[in-house]
């Protein structure tokens, strides 16, 4: 039986055939699930409609999340198309360059508001956009890192940023719990992604996860997908506010 049959689901976040979104949506679609998937423009658009094909995607939608007239149109759609959502991948991060490779003691004013805003409140207003689609309940998952527990060289000012992303899962499932809605992070270890390659020298970070983590290896966006199409299952009804870490053991190293 497919875990996620009869499941609708909006994934938010594919940059190309390698993000962590990607390995989600594809996890998700063979688990049984209808999915809706967006991308950030047009020029992107070319990298994320091969991964929409390839799960049978039954909506492909422009979302900037810093237009809130795309955001209404993408949950306009889903209500109109579906009239229910039963999930939400959340998997988007920015912060401009200068920012994110500098300190944090010297980022800038709008640099933090920016980050703060895509990384995080997107989130928040996905859930807020989703809430009276979920009426027999749901689950909305977004994406983390270790950097917001620990201080992790490079990571910078996205450590405070994903720290703010992870309570909010917390109050969120706090809040949204009564309706049955569940609220949870994944945690992934180092992944050669797009977005990762903006970190300053990112090769260091993958080659010590690779060397010191309990199991000795990286992990990919097959065994996110995986753990993701879990959470956002039946099986996983119980499970909310968690940060789930899919790091080959890395997080629990001194």
């Amino acid at each position: 039986m497919k875990i996620l049959e009869g499941k609708r689901g909006l994934v938010v976040g594919i940059a190309n055939e390698q993000s962590i979104a990607a390995g989600c949506a594809k996890a998700f679609s063979l688990a049984g699930a209808k999915l809706a998937i967006t991308y950030i423009n047009e020029k992107s658009k070319a990298y994320v409609e091969p991964v929409a094909t390839e799960v049978n995607a039954e909506m492909l939608l422009p979302l900037d999340v810093q237009d809130d007239s795309q955001l209404d149109a993408v949950f306009q759609r889903i209500a109109s198309t579906w009239g229910e959502l039963d999930f939400i991948l959340h998997s988007i991060a920015y912060c401009p360059k200068d920012d994110l490779h500098g300190r944090v003691t010297d980022c800038s004013r709008i640099g933090f508001s920016q980050a703060m805003d895509i990384s995080c409140h997107s989130f928040i207003r996905m859930a807020r956009k989703a809430e009276p689609l979920m009426k027999n309940g749901g689950c909305l998952l977004t994406v983390s890192y270790y950097g917001a527990e620990k201080v992790v060289k490079h990571y910078n000012i996205m450590g405070p940023v994903k720290a703010a992303l992870e309570s909010s899962v917390r109050y969120l499932a706090a809040e949204l719990g009564p309706a049955g809605i569940r609220v949870n992070a994944l945690s992934p270890g180092p992944l050669q992604t797009r977005a990762a390659s903006g970190i300053a020298f990112f090769d260091e970070l993958i080659n010590d996860a690779r060397a010191r983590a309990p199991k000795r290896q990286l992990v990919t966006i097959e065994d996110v997908g995986n753990i993701a199409t879990g959470l956002v299952s039946d099986a996983a009804k119980s499970v909310t506010g968690n940060i789930t870490f899919v790091d080959a053991g890395y997080h629990v190293l001194a």
